[in-house]
C-alpha cells in the first residue's frame, strides 16, 4: 500500500470511492453532526480544522499501511459518505469495514455497493484472506448490508463496543478469501 497511491474505484450507480480531499472537511463534520451516524459511529470531527487534520491521517494511515478510508462521491463531486478498511494486517491477512452516509444518500443501496467494491478490493487487489463487518445488534440495517453483501453472520460479541449510550453487543459477520 505505500508504494502505490491510493486508487478511485468506480461503482455500477455511477458513485465512485476515492481518497478523501482537504475539501472535503464540511462532509466530516456533517456526518459527525448527523444523528443517525453519531449513534452508530465513533465519529469525532467538531470543526473544519479537526476534519481536515483527521483528512490528513487518513492519507498518513495509508501511507502506514494500517487503514485504507474512501469517500463515497459524485465523480468530481462532493463525498456523500466514507467507506474502508480500519485495523488492516497486512502480515495477517484481515481488515475490518467501517462506513457511514449521509441522510440523502440512505436507502438507496449504495453501502452495500460500496461494500461490495472494497470486499473485492481488499480480497482480491491487496491480497487479504479475512475481512469482518461488525455491528451493534441493534443497528438492522448494517445487519442488512452485510448480508446483501455477501457477509457471512458469525456470532455475537457481548458487550463489544462503547456507543454513545452505552455498551453494545455486536454481530460478526465476515468474508473470506473464496467467498466472491
Amino acid at each position: 500500500m505505500a508504494k502505490m497511491d491510493q486508487p478511485v474505484l468506480g461503482l455500477p450507480s455511477g458513485l465512485e470511492l476515492r481518497p478523501w480531499r482537504l475539501s472535503d472537511a464540511a462532509v466530516l463534520v456533517a456526518g459527525s453532526q448527523d444523528p443517525g451516524v453519531r449513534q452508530w459511529n465513533r465519529l469525532l470531527v467538531e470543526t473544519p480544522e479537526d476534519a481536515r487534520r483527521k483528512i490528513e491521517r487518513m492519507h498518513e494511515r495509508w501511507r502506514a499501511e494500517l487503514s485504507a478510508i474512501w469517500a463515497i462521491a459524485r465523480p468530481e463531486g462532493e463525498a456523500v459518505g466514507l467507506i474502508g478498511w480500519g485495523d488492516i494486517d497486512l502480515s495477517g491477512g484481515s481488515a475490518e469495514i467501517v462506513y457511514w452516509v449521509l441522510p440523502a444518500a440512505r436507502g438507496g443501496g449504495v453501502v452495500v455497493e460500496a461494500t461490495k467494491r472494497v470486499s473485492e478490493w481488499a480480497l482480491k487487489d491487496l491480497g487479504l484472506h479475512r475481512l469482518r463487518l461488525c455491528h451493534s445488534v441493534a443497528n438492522p440495517a448494517s445487519c442488512r448490508v452485510a448480508e446483501k453483501a455477501g457477509y457471512s453472520l458469525e456470532g455475537t460479541m457481548r458487550s463489544a463496543l462503547l456507543h454513545a449510550d452505552g455498551w453494545h453487543d455486536e454481530h460478526l459477520h465476515a468474508l473470506v478469501q473464496g467467498d466472491i
